[in-house]
């Protein structure tokens, strides 16, 4: 089976490459000569990745997963949730986006936080979703040099570091994406 894992983000990919199993030939949106900046223009979640999904389905003619990941911060109000990857702008890169949370978080004792990952997956016409989420809290700074995103704030919860401090092995045994990974990679054993 080919499946078109619809990001430009590296990292995700890298990830997912560990999770996905056997016998699913992952591609990249480069392998299928997309070079398109995917709409993301959803309230939720759920949207966000469907609209991937559906954007690389319908142009490209191919099976494919999309996923959108939003980090929740109980003091926040649940803020950056969906606009996590551009809660500092746009064009903000993740040292920005990290640079806002800690500034609003500055003072605060409840740091409680979930991270939480919806995978949309558009096979043989048909939508599917899968979702993963991890509670956990905000660090007081950034601490670790692995992972992407949010990662080297996020301290999920039952341990003493970072996913920045993790290995990916480690990381990838629990982390929000991976539960949302394995549900889709069970599902596709399944079929």
């Amino acid at each position: 089976m080919k499946l078109v894992f619809a990001t430009n983000n590296a990292h995700k990919m890298k990830e997912v490459r560990k999770i996905i199993p056997s016998g699913i030939d992952l591609l990249t949106l480069k392998d299928i000569d997309c070079e398109d900046e995917l709409p993301e223009t959803g309230n939720t979640l759920q949207a966000n990745a469907l609209q991937k999904a559906r954007y690389v389905h319908d142009k490209f003619g191919v099976d494919c997963f999309a996923d959108d990941t939003g980090l929740e911060v109980a003091a926040l109000d649940g803020r950056p949730g969906v606009y996590s990857a551009r809660y500092a702008g746009i064009n903000a890169d993740p040292a920005e986006n990290i640079l806002k949370l800690l500034t609003e978080l500055n003072g605060v004792e409840d740091r409680r936080a979930s991270f939480t990952t919806v995978v949309a997956l558009y096979l043989d016409d048909k939508e599917y979703f899968f979702e993963g989420s991890i509670e956990g809290a905000i660090a007081i700074k950034q601490i670790g040099e692995n992972g992407f995103g949010y990662d080297p704030v996020f301290i999920p919860k039952g341990y003493d570091k970072t996913f920045a401090e993790m290995s990916a092995d480690e990381k990838n045994s629990m982390s929000h994406r991976a539960i949302a990974m394995g549900k889709l990679s069970e599902f596709l054993i399944k079929i």
